[in-house]
């Protein structure tokens, strides 16, 4: 899994490699240390010899010193390596989002994607920058202590060697045991982010509902479970400590007795013991460093994997390099047939054929449920069909390249999004090239103007977080303008109009129909916004009833008749 994240690092590789140049130099000028300090006092001390004590005293600093100057080179070089890694990964995962088709998206939760950009990749991001010095000092330390300790006393030496693979054990058994309870902590962190995500999506409904004590028991029930992994995670991987510590002072106790006696025999120096110790400190150091390690990587192992599983996700939309283009914007559904899912057992859509003459405006009537967003989500693209084919100008739509296909399509779904900004930035979405000419003319098209004016810094008036500072009608206008601004040759609004007045709605219905080149497909709940539609069709539960002139299916669709009866009869219409 680590192998897959691979790429990603080796755009970094000469500040990794200048990293392991200053931990394995900084270690040799280290190990050094010990060494002389046990000379010093077998040699100096013992012989009373101050000016060999002064020397070895000044290289021991210089030693020092050379080993800071590479500590603080290495954490430049691994901050340089570690964040750009962070960065790369986040930005490749990021884009991986952004070519997600809606199925796609469907496989993961929002609140899950958000935790894999951020959480996720700033725990690897933390493996790196902290686990990569005691990864490559800790084994070199390791063998360079163990030459250093075989040197001074072989036989003191085996001390070291029985408890060290007591200690090793004890460390296996810990990290194999940690790394699913990561898994799960992380799991937990999504859920903790589904359930305030919601919460402040929805805040005002919570209010107007007096809900908060139930949004409440929500989180602190989904908190609790936090907590609780949380807690068996860290619980098992703090033993590590006293492991270390009982193998540590063991081993001490043992070395300090055994050590004695050979002093006491005269096979072994007080300076040698000495620097004994220190270097078998070192090593034991070097098992609680690898410890460490092997939890954070096995911590940034349940990471990986969750980042693997966005980066591996293949899109169900292929698109295409052909140059193919549209001339004329015919759209033609060829017996369509669609589900969301292809495990399920019925359609969403079933064999729907129906013709879109070019610069025609077509309105979609139905039930609730009847599928109307779906079936024009099929034409850019958003979802591909199940069966059958939708063509544009006698070619499939997968034919052609998918930007040059949705620039040349815009859409008002549902439910109408702004972004952090102004007016103006959020209509500059549709064409940032924009002349101001063209952001009136789109604005008096949709109606914007006849609000725009009580703003009082006009086009840029700050909107807030999701565009909280205006109001459903007025959202749906400044999408409607943003749409226009891309001069589609294809316009789908799919229910756009529900949150204004009909005067407003004749308004804007009067505005598109000087758009005589542009195709206008309108999904409405409202008879009058389809009314003087050139063609209206009928869905019922997926399938296409009837198609026909206000007229022709006021005369004869019992659908429609009631629809109409129901809306308009009453309005004397």
């Amino acid at each position: 899994m680590l192998k897959r994240l691979l790429p990603y690092a080796l755009k970094y590789k000469k500040y990794f490699i200048l990293a392991i140049v200053c931990i394995l130099t900084e270690t040799v000028f280290e190990m050094i240390i010990p060494f002389l300090m046990a000379d010093m006092i077998d040699v100096g001390i013992a012989t009373g010899n101050q000016t060999y004590m002064i020397r070895q005293g000044v290289i021991m600093m210089l030693c020092a010193v050379i080993a800071f100057i590479l500590g603080r080179l290495y954490a430049r070089f691994t901050a340089i390596a570690g964040q750009g890694f962070g960065a790369e990964l986040r930005r490749d995962e990021f884009a991986r989002v952004q070519n997600f088709s809606f199925k796609n998206m469907d496989h993961f939760q929002t609140s899950s994607l958000i935790t894999r950009l951020t959480s996720d990749v700033t725990i690897i991001q933390n493996a790196i920058c902290n686990g990569m010095r005691p990864f490559i000092r800790a084994p070199f330390m390791f063998l360079m202590c163990l030459i250093f300790s075989l040197m001074i006393n072989v036989r003191l030496s085996l001390i070291f060697i029985i408890v060290s693979p007591i200690l090793a054990i004890g460390l296996f058994l810990i990290v194999s045991h940690v790394g699913p309870l990561y898994r799960l902590m992380q799991s937990s962190i999504d859920e903790v982010n589904t359930v305030v995500q919601e919460n402040l999506n929805a805040i005002r409904v919570v209010k107007s509902y007096v809900k908060e004590g139930y949004e409440e028991e929500k989180f602190e029930k989904i908190n609790d479970e936090l907590r609780q992994h949380s807690t068996d995670a860290f619980s098992t991987q703090v033993l590590n400590t006293p492991l270390f510590q009982y193998c540590m002072y063991t081993t001490i106790v043992c070395i300090l007795y055994f050590g004695g006696q050979m002093i006491f025999n005269g096979e072994m120096q007080v300076g040698e013991l000495t620097g004994f110790l220190s270097y078998v400190l070192q090593i034991l150091n070097s098992f609680m460093l690898l410890s460490n390690v092997f939890l954070m990587v096995t911590r940034s192992i349940a990471s990986c994997e969750r980042i693997c599983e966005v980066l591996d996700e293949t899109s169900d939309i292929l698109d295409t390099k052909s140059p193919l283009v549209m001339i004329q914007w015919n759209i033609t559904f060829d017996h369509v047939y669609f589900k969301y899912k292809d495990s399920a057992q019925n359609y969403v859509l079933s064999d729907i054929t129906l013709d879109i003459p070019s610069g025609s405006t077509i309105g979609i009537l139905g039930g609730t449920g009847s599928a109307k967003s779906s079936l024009v989500q099929l034409i850019p693209r958003l979802y591909d069909v199940t069966e059958g084919a939708i063509t544009i100008d006698g070619h499939n739509v997968k034919d052609y390249p998918l930007t040059y296909l949705r620039d040349n399509i815009s859409m008002v779904l549902q439910k109408n999004t702004l972004f952090s900004g102004t007016i103006k930035d959020n209509l500059l979405w549709g064409n940032k090239n924009a002349s101001d000419e063209d952001i009136k003319w789109a604005c008096h098209v949709s109606c914007v103007d006849e609000f725009i004016d009580s703003f009082p810094h006009k086009y840029d008036t700050d909107l807030g977080q999701g565009g909280v500072n205006v109001s459903g009608g007025q959202k749906q206008r400044l999408c409607i303008a943003r749409a226009l601004l891309k001069h589609p040759k294809v316009l789908i609004l799919d229910d756009s109009t529900s949150a204004v007045d009909t005067a407003t709605e004749a308004n804007i219905r009067e505005g598109l129909d000087s758009l005589k080149e542009t195709t206008k497909i309108i999904i409405a709940q409202r008879v009058s916004s389809v009314l003087h539609a050139d063609k209206i069709v009928i869905l019922d539960d997926g399938h296409i009833d009837e198609v026909g002139t206000h007229e022709e299916l006021l005369e004869h669709n019992k659908i429609y008749q009631d629809i109409y009866y129901t809306q308009l009869k009453g309005a004397g219409l």
